[in-house]
């Protein structure tokens, strides 16, 4: 007998009613008080074509209209959200969790193949708490290390944004930032991932979605073992200050004996030290990109040798910096001529620098003061005011070379405007 709404004859002993819908967190919105509308029968399942009961809400703010795609029997047997079909345990695409856990669909597509499985399904659902999904996926293995890699830990609140507006695309919106659509550019059409089929996602067939997952899986980096087989310590980094010792203790205790596990809360993250270098191993292993503690996805990495570390970390400190020159302070003079003889200099000067050279004639360089004539010393001609700092009176001062503002100019201290 037809179930359809738009069929002739109906059987309403087999329409789906429901207070409250089956989404994932994604779905539902980061919005804890939504409110969503509620209608009896509203529209047909895309998969086996009954009637139920559609929610439609927002959920969040700049955020389209969100409603359920299918019916609930459909959502236990897949274990999937009714709305984006993904899987509510892993947050993916059923093809992806199917393929992890060697799955193999087995829901009929005819119509009458259909209508008997779904009555089926939903005997052995009534049977249960409704917790637990029908089918294989029930009676399904642990999960896999491509799971824990692939799984998504934290909803992606992303893709609930609104559609891109087509009057924009056009150059025709008017409305500027009131618009409620997104302008921005379409992707593009031949990409496979603007081609994404309700019925393919469902039975896990061709969905673009999931093969760019499991292309992403196959490029995942490998953890590389250290050649130092001395070195028993797991770096572990992502902590947030949720995750405790004790937590780390009771996941690595299953690897082997631990020596120690060091928390560094201040950078959230702790070393994780085993008494043997086979546990250690074993731990990394199982544990790289598979590591969920508390809802958080936790980075391992091998941990390094002390000595190692403060090689790599004295090298850091002794390689040369370069440091910034300051405007304004005068350069080094250039080397003097080759068969050049120097004059003596006057006591109390330094000699110049290697690859410089001091002014002619003995004279201070700009800005240093000449020391005091010694005691006894006769000059048969008064000396030049400028060999002490000061400058003759028929010099004008230099200009002032470098001054960022005005009242860094020396020679206009004191002046009147």
């Amino acid at each position: 007998m037809a179930v359809s709404k738009s069929a002739n004859t109906y059987n309403r002993q087999n329409w789906e009613t429901a207070d409250f819908p089956i989404l994932c967190q994604t779905c539902l919105g980061e919005n804890p008080y939504i409110r969503m509308i509620k209608e009896k029968y509203g529209r047909e399942c895309k998969i086996c074509q009954r009637p139920f009961t559609v929610f439609r809400w927002c959920p969040g703010p700049k955020a389209r209209y969100k409603k359920t795609e299918v019916c609930q029997t459909c959502s236990k047997l897949k274990n999937i959200c009714q709305t984006c079909l993904f899987d509510l345990e892993y947050g993916l695409p059923v093809q992806v969790r199917d393929a992890a856990l060697q799955l193999k669909d087995d829901v009929p597509k005819s119509d009458v193949n259909k209508e008997y499985y779904t009555q089926n399904a939903e005997r052995e659902l009534a049977n249960t708490d409704g917790t637990t999904p029908g089918g294989k996926l029930g009676k399904s293995q642990a999960a896999s290390d491509l799971l824990m890699k692939l799984a998504r830990t934290a909803p992606y609140y992303k893709r609930n944004r609104a559609h891109i507006c087509s009057f924009w695309v056009k150059g025709e919106c008017k409305r500027g930032e009131e618009c409620p659509y997104r302008h921005e550019t379409p992707t593009d059409p031949n990409d496979p991932l603007a081609k994404q089929n309700m019925k393919d996602r469902y039975y896990g067939v061709d969905d673009p979605v999931a093969e760019k997952l499991m292309r992403r899986a196959k490029n995942m980096p490998q953890l590389d073992k250290p050649d130092d087989r001395t070195i028993t310590t797991l770096h572990i980094r992502g902590l947030d200050g949720v995750v405790t010792e004790r937590d780390l203790r009771d996941h690595f205790y299953q690897y082997g004996e631990i020596r120690s596990i060091n928390m560094v809360m201040r950078q959230n993250c702790a070393f994780v030290c085993f008494t043997t270098r086979a546990a250690a191993e074993k731990a990394a292993d199982s544990s790289f990109n598979a590591l969920i503690l508390k809802g958080l996805r936790l980075r391992v990495m091998w941990g390094r040798a002390q000595g190692q570390s403060s090689s790599e970390d004295y090298s850091a400190a002794s390689a040369p910096v370069s440091l910034t020159p300051v405007p304004g302070l005068p350069g080094v003079l250039p080397p003097p001529p080759p068969g050049t003889s120097m004059p003596p200099l006057p006591p109390g000067i330094p000699p110049p620098p290697p690859g410089g050279m001091a002014p002619p004639g003995g004279m201070a360089p700009p800005g240093a003061m000449m020391p005091p004539p010694p005691p006894g010393a006769h000059f048969h001609h008064p000396p030049p005011p400028h060999m002490y700092g000061g400058m003759p009176p028929h010099m004008p001062p230099p200009p002032f070379a470098g001054a960022h503002y005005p009242s860094m100019d020396p020679h206009r201290m004191g002046a009147r405007s």
